[in-house]
């Protein structure tokens, strides 16, 4: 543990620390948070690029009474660690430990809980325009990096903080998309002296001066700030925030310590919102990082002293991820009208070897998951066979683009939904629990849930060959383990699938359930108990005639789903049921109305009752109760 780090307990501490002590403090943050993601995985690379800044942030400003809000929170764990949290910090996105992500409910440093990207200046703005009505005195920072400023959201943010010209600071990390020059050290003294409180005035008294000169004054004026422009416009690419309304500064370099105080205790005093362009490289000061930023952004445990990654033990099963890619490679060799989209998720949605194998017919459209979908639209328009590939979580995101542009018009865009269901140590803002719930009711969608990694490829090749929307969602991991038929069969839409016949309880599952249903079937029977396993298959439509004809001969059912219980897989069944006028008592397993927090997904599942030990005391909860009721 670092001596310096060790010895601050809040930011204020910060502020007392000698100039030169800074860069030691720099290092023993790196030194930490490589140290615990080797052990617990995370996000690296970007953690490691904002280490000087987090530095120069708490030196600055005055958090929690400033606010500091940190776009995606990726890049996160040096302030959580400089802000009191460093005697927590081994527990990171463990079971009851702290948030690989900004939670306000954990520390009152964290100003807006994320997770999803491109929130920070509008949360930003938020906060400074209701500070002004509160009149307090803070001042508002948000922290976002080049790829979240791909999100029209950001845009959205900056339009507005332009019009309403509210004092705040966008700090643009630019660690990836070279979206700006080489730092040199003319632009950066540019944006340094450009940022003083003396040139600031400078330029303020020189327009007042030159807009009173009788007749031609305000041509001087326009003059004046066309020769300040055409200067920064050459140095830098602060034109296009001009025009959103802020003052531009930078590129500067983002690991000089010296560069980020100066400037950043500059613009802290500028009236208005102001735009500090900072340059820093993802991973520095651990080379592997350095090296493949996007392996390491998102890591799971490595050796820290060779950086390599621990692999999968020799012999498991491939990950969904993994069989998803490989399938819809083939399909595309089949099909020349399949194409994949994905909003910058490449390699995490498994879509690198289509790229690579069909680069003409792939396409990656940045964090725009709106976009993402609308553009699958008018691909689809024009006989086309698009795959929007999107995490399930970020789905969300592109909502109404679902239902208006895609469904609404019954066209064949297909939606692969990865990381379906919990997904672990990311957490409430990554688990994709909640799918089932918003795609089922909406006209024209086919949703399927495969069960494994074949059943999966079959769903797969039915989904390109329908003449509609079709989503389908996989979880998180590796599969089961089953050998991969070279030929791809086709499954008839809306068919469910009887794996066991059972009297004493029929168990209604889906997805990774169906897996935990046999295994609970095999513990029930040890105890006498009969239980019958369906697998729907489809969330929508449902086998209407296997469910209702099994529910018949069954006095319980029971439904698993790794989904929200509200409006999810059970609740469609309880619909059908109802409609067709039945009876029977019906139980649903799935997540509770309640945000999950992290953990593997073993741990979440065990502690959620979602998993076959799980059901078995469900049904025996359930057998128990309705006979206590006959016998009373």
């Amino acid at each position: 543990m670092g001596e310096i780090l060790s010895q601050l307990k809040t930011p204020a501490d910060i502020k007392q620390l000698q100039r030169e002590q800074l860069d030691l403090l720099a290092a023993e943050l790196r030194e930490e948070i490589v140290e615990t993601v080797s052990v617990n995985g995370g996000h690296l690379g970007s953690s490691l690029g904002v280490v000087e800044l987090s530095i120069a942030l708490h030196k600055v400003f005055d958090s929690p009474n400033d606010k500091i809000i940190w776009d995606v929170g990726h890049q996160a764990y040096a302030h959580k660690l400089l802000t009191g949290r460093l005697d927590r910090f081994h527990t990171l996105r463990q079971l009851d430990g702290i948030s690989g992500f900004p939670k306000r409910k954990e520390s009152e440093h964290d100003a807006f809980d994320v997770g999803h990207s491109s929130t920070s200046i509008s949360a930003a703005l938020g906060m400074a325009a209701g500070k002004d009505i509160l009149d307090k005195d803070q001042k508002i920072i948000a922290v976002i990096g080049d790829g979240s400023l791909t999100a029209g959201m950001a845009f959205e943010g900056l339009n507005h903080a332009g019009h309403l010209k509210q004092k705040m600071v966008v700090i643009l990390n630019d660690n990836e998309m070279s979206i700006s020059p080489n730092v040199g050290a003319l632009s950066s003294f540019l944006s340094r002296k450009l940022s003083s409180d003396a040139f600031i005035r400078f330029k303020k008294d020189t327009e007042s001066i030159l807009s009173i000169v009788p007749g031609f004054g305000k041509d001087l004026v326009n003059i004046a700030k066309k020769a300040e422009e055409s200067l920064k416009g050459f140095m830098t690419p602060g034109m296009l925030f001009e025009g959103f309304g802020f003052d531009y500064f930078g590129p500067i370099d983002g690991h000089n310590i010296d560069e980020l105080l100066e400037t950043l205790q500059n613009v802290a005093n500028i009236k208005g919102p102001v735009l500090l362009h900072i340059a820093t490289k993802k991973g520095k000061g651990y080379a592997p990082a350095e090296e493949n930023p996007p392996k390491y952004h998102g890591v799971g445990p490595f050796d820290k002293v060779t950086g390599k990654v621990n692999g999968a033990k020799p012999g498991s099963a491939a990950s969904y991820t993994g069989v998803f890619g490989k399938t819809l490679v083939e399909l595309a060799n089949e099909d020349d009208r399949v194409v994949a989209i994905t909003a910058a998720m490449a390699e995490g949605t498994g879509l690198n070897a289509f790229a690579a194998a069909h680069p003409d017919r792939f396409f990656d459209v940045g964090i725009a998951e709106q976009h993402a979908v609308t553009f699958a639209a008018g691909l689809a328009c024009q006989g086309l066979r698009p795959v929007v590939t999107i995490y399930s979580t970020f789905m969300q995101r592109a909502y109404d683009q679902v239902v208006h542009d895609v469904c609404l018009q019954n066209l064949p865009v297909t939606f692969a939904m990865d990381r379906g269901g919990l997904v672990g140590a990311d957490g409430p803002t990554h688990h994709g629990v909640f799918d089932m719930s918003f795609m089922r009711h909406v006209p024209n969608l086919t949703f399927a849930v495969p069960r494994d990694e074949v059943e999966m490829r079959k769903i797969m090749k039915t989904a390109a060959q329908h003449d509609g929307p079709f989503a389908y969602r996989y979880p998180r991991g590796s599969g089961v383990g089953l050998p991969l038929p070279n030929e791809i069969e086709t499954v008839k839409i809306g068919t469910g699938e009887l794996l066991r016949e059972g009297a004493d309880v029929l168990i209604i599952a889906i997805g990774v359930m169906v897996g935990e249903a046999l295994e609970a079937a095999k513990l029930l029977s040890q105890q006498g108990i009969d239980a019958a396993i369906v697998d729907a298959r489809f969330i929508k439509p449902l086998d209407r005639e296997l469910l209702i004809s099994q529910a018949e001969k069954s006095p319980l059912v029971v439904t698993a789903e790794e989904n929200a219980l509200q409006g999810g897989f059970g609740a469609a069944v309880l619909e059908l049921l109802s409609d067709a006028g039945m009876t029977v008592p019906v139980i649903r397993v799935g997540i509770p109305d309640s945000f999950v927090e992290q953990g593997s997904q073993a741990e979440l599942r065990a502690q959620l009752g979602i998993n076959a030990d799980g059901l078995v005391t469900t049904v025996l909860k359930s057998l128990n109760a309705k006979q206590a009721a006959s016998a009373s």
